[in-house]
């Protein structure tokens, strides 16, 4: 285990501001810093960093907490090698001499030096003398054209159709069976039980994140096989939603933009011709999560997808989760040439100069969507013009800039031969009823927090609101103020875990006292037992008690003795023997007034 005083080192050395600055644009508000939240979609920033206690806090979606909180969200670590991550940065060697124990079953320093052996394996399969190897360098190096230094590059390699040849090669190494399961690389068989490659027959593409390590593996097959493409699924170190695909090479080259791909194909040609800003979803449609992480590099993605039906469906969410995130999005849209379907084939018979050019000159989303709608109706029908100018109104509503909307409307009226003015009174009917449709959704959001209806870190909130409000009041003080805490080691205690009804709110109580005693508050004690989503429902406890001016000893009295009587009269309701119940609350209320006098 690494000791306190080490992880409290670290934390003292991080600053904060420089640390979280390398993901978010923070501005100065007072004392404070501000920026756009990294963990959920906003356009006005609520995500607060407060210098004076080295903390971080979201008013928006209530993320918190301090610097390994902050990079075990972010990069997705669990607690250990968020602590790791950190002590590089601020030059602390760390030695933790029961590791094992405070990592997870399966340690990720392991599975990543698994997946490169496995990447290794693969690449050295690809350029063997047999037949089978034979025909996947032709496949990568003929028809697709590339070069042997671009193969390298990307680590492409061939995973040889055979039942088992990975499984031996990384037991060889020393790798369990369990390991190699979990690491999505092979599978149990549900009839003999024994272990399958679960890549077999497919020209191989390493996927590695923005720290060099391999994390997953894409397969494309040579021949009619289906699925055309398998991924490794979700592992202890991958996230197939939290990636993507050459991001490790763009993201020293797309302060411009970024290129956003459908395929990895796609994506290794245009590097191979010069633009290394391109990257890939992995097997999915885009998330919110891999949104956030192009914004983080860049402030424009062209997005470069089919544009047939389905195409079309993943740039529309594509372009509505890059814009909620603030980044300004446009679409390439690739002139018609016999036989070209997709960037990698436009490039090949182009060439690079004519690419750049259909590149610098991609659509904006507004006449995207404008020659979307054009294509779909007959505009010298009045009814199927009436019905393209109230997509149109809509489309216009949904841009947040006043003056993006005034000039889109003087192109549509342009369009249709109409006054504009009467395309800007559709309009504004369009926003207030869209004004009016958010706030009754934020109402029902608010409503739902109170209640704590679908409360995934205190599933039991719902069933007693008030008391798990009043548990989460106890908790905020006991944060806030170290006398509190003091409270708790007396004899008697002023409160117990038995004090607290909901699992949740007993487990921050306990680690409150046990870790945090009557000191200063260090929220980094409590990093190794409570996942980054709980920290955050901690701290937020205290800060919504900093954010009042009455904390003093009577309201802390009288909310544990609300809290006590409360959870006292639960436990009566909900016993199988109402009678004892009550007779064991009459006897712990008789210790407590033992204890005041």
């Amino acid at each position: 285990m690494i000791p306190k005083e080490v992880i409290e080192e670290i934390v003292a050395r991080t600053d904060i501001v420089q640390l979280i600055s390398g993901y978010v644009t923070l501005k100065r508000a007072g004392s404070n810093m501000v920026g756009l939240c990294p963990f959920h979609s906003e356009r006005s920033p609520s995500f607060t960093v407060f210098q004076g206690t080295n903390s971080f806090y979201c008013f928006g979606c209530s993320a918190a907490g301090d610097a390994i909180s902050f990079v075990r969200r972010i990069e997705n670590l669990d607690y250990p090698d968020a602590v790791e991550f950190l002590a590089k940065r601020v030059g602390i060697t760390v030695i933790d001499t029961d590791v094992h124990e405070t990592r997870s079953r399966f340690d990720r320093k392991r599975m990543l030096e698994m997946n490169r052996e496995a990447a290794h394996f693969f690449h050295d399969e690809l350029f063997k003398d047999n037949p089978e190897a034979a025909t996947a360098r032709e496949y990568l190096l003929g028809k697709r054209a590339l070069a042997r230094a671009t193969v390298n590059h990307f680590g492409l390699g061939y995973a040889p159709n055979t039942f088992d040849t990975l499984t031996k090669r990384l037991r060889s190494l020393g790798y369990t069976d369990d390991e190699l399961v979990a690491a999505a690389l092979a599978r149990r068989s549900e009839k003999t039980g024994n272990l399958y490659d679960y890549f077999r027959g497919r020209v191989m593409f390493p996927i590695i994140d923005v720290t060099g390590n391999v994390i997953a593996f894409g397969g494309r097959v040579l021949d009619d096989t289906k699925p055309k493409y398998l991924n490794t699924s979700d592992t202890p170190v991958f996230k197939k939603t939290r990636n993507l695909f050459a991001l490790n090479f763009a993201r020293g080259e797309c302060a411009e933009r970024l290129i956003l791909c459908e395929g990895y194909m796609d994506v290794i040609a245009m590097h191979a011709a010069g633009f290394p800003q391109a990257v890939a979803t992995l097997g999915t449609a885009i998330t919110q999560d891999q949104a956030r992480i192009m914004s983080r590099y860049t402030k424009r993605v062209v997005i470069s997808y089919d544009m047939d039906e389905a195409g079309r469906h993943a740039a529309d969410k594509a372009m509505k989760l890059l814009e909620e995130v603030g980044v300004e999005v446009t679409l390439l849209r690739l002139p018609s040439l016999p036989g070209v379907k997709d960037p990698d084939e436009y490039i090949r018979a182009a060439g690079a100069d004519a690419f750049r050019k259909v590149l610098d000159g991609s659509q904006s989303k507004f006449d995207y969507t404008l020659d979307k709608i054009l294509s779909k109706y007959a505009l010298n029908d009045p009814q199927e013009k009436i019905r393209a100018l109230a997509e149109l109104r809509e489309a216009i509503a949904g841009f947040p800039s006043s003056a993006e909307r005034e000039v889109y409307i003087g192109v549509v009226a342009d369009k249709f031969s109409i006054p504009a003015k009467s395309v800007r009174e559709d309009v504004e009917r369009a926003l207030a009823r869209n004004r009016r449709t958010y706030k009754k959704k934020e109402g029902e959001t608010l409503r739902q927090s109170i209640t704590g209806y679908q409360d995934r870190i205190n599933p039991e909130f719902s069933k007693t609101p008030g008391i798990a409000r009043n548990e989460e009041t106890v908790l905020g003080l006991l944060l806030l103020d170290p006398t509190y805490r003091a409270a708790l080691h007396r004899d008697p205690p002023v409160l117990t875990e038995d004090d607290f009804l909901t699992a949740f709110s007993r487990r921050v109580f306990c680690a409150v006292r046990d870790k945090i005693g009557d000191g200063e508050w260090e929220i980094s004690a409590l990093n190794e037992d409570f996942t980054p989503e709980e920290i955050g429902r901690i701290f937020g406890m205290r800060n919504r008690r900093m954010q009042l001016t009455e904390n003093g000893d009577k309201l802390f009295s009288d909310c544990v003795a609300a809290l006590k009587e409360a959870v006292a009269k639960e436990k009566i309701t909900a016993s199988d023997d109402p009678m004892a119940a009550l007779e064991q609350v009459l006897k712990n209320k008789r210790s407590d007034t033992k204890g005041e006098e």
